[in-house]
């Protein structure tokens, strides 16, 4: 395929970056067109590709009994950029796969500029592509270009779809008092690059942890404008303060639950509450405050969050903020391989298809790429099966997931979760005959469920290589 005229691919985030990879890989000329840093977003900091803008994690890795865990091992079965990189840079985490951010988009930048087959045009795309440019895959994002956005609005005769994400602080290692904090994973989980010590834990007794959520209630935050006003959060992101306002004891059943940790100062006292802090570099001199996001003013950031035990002292290196995402209608907009119905030489991978989540995005991208590869071999497109991670979240985007009773306009960006499998037979018990009941035949589900992902998602990809290769 080398002599082939390439494919564009706008946006270099983790999303276009995977495809970029995944096309490459292929032997497929790739064109990347990236708007930073000639153009920034509010959410990016630098030029790198790939960069991870609010958490450093990647969340579970465990492949046998989480919906997230399957979908990273399907993506390194398929030889993802994203999974390589993530694994060479991983970061203690407990049982989360979790990055230092600076290096792992440093890699994929540098995976992707050294490769032969990929080039480079900075600069902003203001328009639809045009047909012309050939095959297209578009993975701008959810801070997609406003002239972007306005001619796929226009193009497709959408309105624009949105809610908010926040980003949590980051502190300093050094600026923790581990006098009172201490390090610890949950149940000492040691994870896949961890010890079972991953976490600094900060406790809070009843009576400071209920003048920390009042603090929350009667914080200063960032004002909407008026065309904000009406935009939701994204209910798997939702800002700390927002968690605070739907009662005084959610965060504690949330972010804040103190199950599975004993306080290494005190081991005789049960902490009511406690934050959790995740490293956040390769050399453990900055944090991040787990589930921590925020739209708070920055001086009510810091005010409060030095209410917390251990962190009195704190020095942050980033404080939260709040930013808008845009995604599609995709289930209206797009066919079962992600193929713009109103300009079939464009795809769309990543964030604004209404998926969420880097390795989410990342997945996304990647079956853009593999569906355009078979398009270019003469082949007719299969998109994975719906028993796999990668089959479901695509169900959901495309719109083959949807029941027959769901309403027309109620799609919303969902984290892939093992509710969008294709259902499997209850388990019928073990070799006693005994029926598993409650949370063993919740689990025992699960671990069904990822084994036929793995086994679907290697029996798919095998078939789609034999046929390129033929």
């Amino acid at each position: 395929m080398s002599n082939a005229l390439p494919v564009h691919v706008v946006g270099a985030g983790l999303a276009g970056s995977e495809a970029a990879w995944q096309l490459a890989q292929a032997g497929v000329p790739v064109i990347i067109h990236e708007m930073r840093p000639t153009a920034m977003t509010p959410a990016h900091r630098t030029g790198a590709w790939a960069e991870l803008v609010c958490s450093n994690s990647f969340r579970s890795d465990d492949a046998e009994n989480n919906a997230v865990g399957v979908l990273h091992a399907e993506m390194r079965r398929a030889g993802s950029l994203v999974m390589a990189s993530a694994d060479a840079h991983q970061v203690p985490a407990g049982g989360a796969l979790a990055v230092d951010r600076v290096a792992f988009s440093e890699a994929v930048t540098a995976a992707l500029r050294s490769h032969p087959l990929v080039a480079f045009e900075p600069g902003v795309v203001e328009a639809l592509p045009p047909a012309d440019w050939g095959p297209t895959i578009v993975a701008t994002g959810p801070l997609t270009a406003p002239a972007l956005a306005e001619s796929i609005r226009a193009e497709t005769g959408a309105e624009s779809l949105a809610f908010f994400d926040a980003i949590a602080p980051i502190v300093h290692r050094d600026s923790i008092d581990m006098d009172v904090a201490w390090f610890q994973s949950r149940y000492d989980k040691p994870g896949p690059s961890g010890t079972g010590a991953d976490y600094v834990n900060c406790p809070l007794d009843r009576d400071t942890y209920h003048r920390f959520v009042d603090a929350l209630a009667r914080a200063e935050i960032v004002a909407f404008r008026d065309w904000e006003k009406d935009t939701p959060y994204f209910e798997g992101c939702l800002p700390i303060e927002e968690m605070a306002a739907r009662g005084p004891e959610t965060l504690r059943h949330g972010p804040m639950k103190p199950v599975g940790l004993t306080d290494r100062h005190r081991p005789d006292v049960k902490p009511y509450a406690v934050v959790q802090l995740r490293q956040d570099n390769a050399q453990g001199t900055l944090f991040n405050m787990v589930g921590f996001q925020t739209k708070m003013k920055h001086g009510e950031q810091v005010r409060i969050f030095r209410m917390i035990p251990g962190l009195e002292r704190a020095e942050f290196a980033r404080l939260g903020g709040l930013h808008r995402n845009t995604f599609l209608d995709s289930p209206k907009l797009l066919d079962p391989t992600l193929r713009l119905r109103a300009r079939p030489h464009v795809r769309f991978a990543g964030q604004i298809t209404g998926c969420e989540g880097y390795v989410e995005s990342a997945a996304i991208g990647l079956l853009a790429a593999r569906f355009t590869i078979a398009e270019r071999g003469g082949a007719v497109p299969q998109p994975p099966p719906a028993t796999t991670a990668h089959g479901a979240l695509l169900g959901h985007v495309t719109g083959a997931g949807r029941l027959p009773g769901d309403e027309p306009g109620t799609f919303q960006p969902m984290n892939v979760n093992f509710g969008l499998f294709a259902p499997i037979a209850e388990p019928t018990g073990n070799a006693a005959g005994r029926r598993p009941k409650g949370k063993e035949k919740t689990a025992a589900r699960k671990q069904a469920l990822a084994a036929r992902a793995r086994a679907d998602f290697a029996a798919w990809l095998d078939a789609q290589t034999g046929r390129d290769a033929a």
